[in-house]
């Protein structure tokens, strides 16, 4: 299957072919997000030579995947030695390239890189001493190192304070899908829903395209969710536990964070996670939450006119956030069973804050829609907790102008277009005021409804709101 989307990094890795140098590219991302897909299809002609940790495999074992690999890449009439170490084995391959004609540039591809390094293997010291006396040296080389850790890959190779300090020459961070690329994919799959039932399974799936091939030609994005999450060999029913334990050595701790900001729609402070985890260093948190985020299952915000010290964090992966809340400790299972569940209360929070995490995602749509493209913004939420006698506002998305104004954005799931009463009318002109008052902020004030289906025109419409976006903006390709 081609590379669907992807056009910035399918730019930056065809531009490295062009590069007078010798490329050392780091390239990371959550599991199944498509970082082996998209590497092989681009360096397709170029791929001298392709090797892949194996998960939980000791040194000699993947000291033997290393030799098999190069037996079916080099190959042979001698029988190649079995190295003993991972500078023999690096010294191997070097005398296996230089025996190789130079036409153009040659990739050398480490894939699932953080699981060589293996206990008192030596394998970081060695891949440094590999690429720093002979891979930098050769103006046809390029190695990629790609790994689903992501904080792994940050800690140990962005951040290297050893051999490989400040070596990396680019770094990629593979995002999920965003919406038009997922409809890209499902149309290129020849399955045609329509950007409704599109939004709905990007509430479940994030756009992640290993998930998405899973979606089957012919069934309704209901029959779609309850084969994959509510069936007893459904593909998404087990991925929560696998995900995580692939990604993290002491998962647990990860999965609790998720697991209480999943019970707090509106985001938490560190404060507010330090007293909820009970961690008795605030080091802990930190790395928890930077590999969390680096990972792509958080999301941290400034406030509005606050510091870093008032950060908030909120779950934003929306497979995470679904499994959480229908899947894990769920007995219903079957057909029917998603739509029984979409008739709940519950499923109603649930589609709310999914879908404002989606529009969180994709902020430069809704930029674009608003014909603010060219003005320089900041992003943020913002919440006032009430003293007593007070009123309380949160406001879902801000986006703060350099033109002198403010959108207020109120960001909201319906299945019909959405209905502006009077009570809610009031509420909206209450959360202005409130917001005015705490902040003193004098910008001109913008309040914007983002909606499945639109706005009903009405007099509350009228006197309140002042833009309005939909659904569709959100599949802009930009």
């Amino acid at each position: 299957m081609k590379v669907i989307g992807r056009q910035s990094e399918i730019n930056l890795l065809t531009e490295v072919l062009h590069s007078p140098e010798a490329e050392l590219i780091a390239l990371y991302g959550r599991r199944r997000v498509g970082k082996t897909h998209l590497i092989r299809n681009v360096y397709e002609h170029q791929m001298v030579f392709e090797l892949t940790g194996l998960n939980k495999g000791n040194l000699a074992q993947q000291l033997d995947n290393f030799r098999e690999t190069m037996t079916q890449m080099f190959p042979s009439p001698v029988e190649m030695a079995h190295p003993r170490s991972w500078i023999q084995a690096f010294r191997m391959l070097i005398h296996l390239l230089e025996s190789k004609p130079i036409d153009g540039k040659q990739v050398l591809f480490l894939d699932e890189f953080p699981w060589f390094d293996t206990p008192k293997s030596n394998f970081l010291a060695a891949f440094d001493h590999f690429w720093n006396s002979w891979a930098s040296k050769q103006a046809h080389i390029v190695v990629v190192i790609c790994g689903s850790a992501a904080s792994w890959m940050i800690q140990n190779v962005v951040r290297n304070k050893g051999g490989l300090h400040n070596r990396i020459t680019r770094r990629m961070r593979l995002m999920p899908f965003n919406l038009h690329e997922t409809e890209l994919f499902l149309q290129n799959k020849y399955i045609n829903i329509d950007r409704y039932q599109i939004l709905q399974l990007y509430m479940v799936t994030g756009g992640i395209p290993h998930y998405l091939k899973n979606i089957r030609s012919g069934e309704s994005t209901t029959q779609i969710i309850d084969r994959l999450c509510f069936t007893n060999d459904g593909f998404l029913i087990d991925e929560f536990k696998n995900l995580y334990e692939a990604l993290f050595e002491q998962a647990d701790k990860h999965i609790a964070i998720i697991k209480i900001l999943a019970n707090k729609p509106s985001g938490m402070t560190r404060t507010e996670l330090m007293a909820a985890c009970q961690l008795s260093t605030g080091g802990s948190l930190t790395k928890l939450l930077d590999e969390l985020r680096e990972s792509g299952f958080i999301a941290e915000y400034i406030p509005f006119q606050k510091t870093s010290k008032d950060m908030i964090y909120k779950l934003c992966d929306e497979y995470t956030l679904f499994y959480l809340k229908f899947i894990d400790g769920s007995k219903s299972t079957g057909a029917g069973t998603w739509m029984s569940k979409s008739a709940s209360a519950s499923w109603k929070s649930w589609s709310g804050l999914a879908f404002e995490q989606i529009c969180m995602k994709h902020i430069p749509q809704i930029k674009k829609a608003l014909g603010i493209s060219g003005v320089y913004t900041e992003q943020s939420v913002w919440r006032y907790m009430p003293k007593k006698d007070e009123k309380g506002a949160q406001i879902d998305l801000l986006i703060d102008r350099q033109d002198n104004c403010i959108n207020l954005c109120e960001l909201k799931f319906s299945t019909t277009p959405f209905v502006i009463d009077k009570f809610y009318a009031a509420a909206l002109k209450d959360k202005q005021n409130v917001f005015l008052e705490k902040t003193g902020c004098k910008k001109t004030i913008f309040i914007t409804m983002l909606t499945t289906f639109g706005v009903k025109m009405n007099e509350h419409y009228l006197n309140t709101v002042q833009n309005q976006q939909m659904m569709p903006i959100l599949f802009d390709p930009l």
